[in-house]
């Protein structure tokens, strides 16, 4: 035991050092993308059994340790008001802006006796509330706003909450929906989705923040996200939603099966337990936000019914079938887009990329 103790103590100490070359160098020059970093590196983890979601976390606490290392990065500091801030989200937007030196100010529900001096004199002014108030605090907030201050919303909704930024404000208008949790701590590998408005250029700042911080921007219509969010959003929410309430209902041993589990079982596992530490409402509400959401969950759940009524019957040649019209969709329609499937896809959530990226 003593041999091995010393070993791991000087494999420690090795790795030490060169994380700590690793981090110098990452100072001294502009941080390539998460995928960049990874594209050489991942056949040398394939060869030595690493699984990429280690090095994925190894790679974000190097960008975070920097982050907080070097927080100002001359940065001409702006006057925000974050309506919401107290939130996961908000207070997450909030850290991150103060951190890099920006006078960030928060507005909750018992503070628009405040509202005139919160936000008429800031340069930006983020909503983050739930989806259901978020045309409503919009509108609210639109009558204390200076016409030169950005307003823009980071909520999960863009067309509605973009029409209403411009119905009710004359300013510049822009819409972001980040596509993490609150969990993080930078933008590094993080994408962000951005739905311009009017008058893009007074939030270049920001997103030159974001996209500094090694975020990836990807620019769409506020319908085309939308469209998009009811796919890569709503139907995983009701996926994994209803992977958990099945667990639940028949008292699953959970602990037992990840004894015998295959990593992407696991992996699994872990999104399922991390939605059910989410706020419920806020997970009902994504699934219930539109129309068209609702119609796309209810034909999921009607796929799901067919199959299971082929499966009670032990109809395996219309199973086989429906397998092979999916795998023909699967080869003719994402094969070219996808990398082959491993642990970095699934840390993401398997959330594609809407849009060819635009540096704006």
């Amino acid at each position: 035991m003593n041999d091995l103790l010393d070993q791991l103590k000087k494999s420690d100490e090795d790795l030490i050092a060169l994380l700590s070359d690793r981090l110098s160098l990452l100072a001294a020059s502009e941080q390539p993308s998460l995928d960049e970093q990874l594209a050489d590196v991942a056949p040398l983890l394939a060869q030595a059994g690493i699984p990429q979601s280690v090095w994925v976390s190894v790679l974000k606490c190097c960008h975070a340790t920097l982050t907080h290392k070097y927080p100002t990065n001359h940065v001409s500091p702006r006057k925000v008001t974050i309506i919401g801030g107290h939130g996961r989200m908000g207070r997450l937007f909030q850290e991150q802006l103060s951190l890099v030196g920006h006078n960030v100010s928060v507005l909750e529900h018992e503070d628009w006796k405040y509202a005139k001096q919160l936000l008429n004199q800031v340069q930006l002014v983020l909503v983050s509330v739930p989806i259901e108030q978020t045309v409503d605090v919009i509108k609210r907030a639109a009558k204390y706003l200076a016409p030169t201050t950005a307003l823009c919303d980071i909520t999960s909704i863009k067309t509605q909450a973009n029409q209403a930024m411009l119905e009710h404000h004359s300013g510049p208008v822009m819409g972001l929906h980040p596509m993490f949790g609150p969990n993080i701590k930078s933008f590094f590998g993080q994408k962000v989705v951005i739905c311009p408005g009017r008058n893009d250029d007074s939030f270049q700042w920001l997103l030159d923040f974001i996209k500094g911080q090694g975020g990836e921007l990807i620019v769409c219509t506020p319908e085309e996200h939308d469209q998009m969010m009811v796919i890569v959003q709503a139907t995983q929410h009701f996926c994994r939603f209803s992977l958990g309430v099945f667990f639940a209902e028949a008292r699953i041993d959970i602990e037992q099966t990840l004894r015998m589990s295959t990593p992407n079982y696991r992996q699994e596992i872990d999104i399922v337990k991390r939605l059910f530490s989410q706020n419920p409402q806020l997970c009902v509400d994504i699934m219930l936000a539109t129309e068209e959401r609702c119609d796309k969950i209810s034909f999921l759940a009607n796929t799901y019914s067919r199959l299971a009524k082929l499966v009670a019957r032990k109809d395996r040649e219309a199973l086989i079938e429906e397998f092979e019209n999916a795998q023909s969709f699967f080869e003719e329609k994402i094969n070219t887009f996808l990398q082959p499937l491993n642990t970095m896809a699934i840390q993401r959530d398997f959330q594609p990329q809407m849009h060819t990226n635009i540096s704006i």
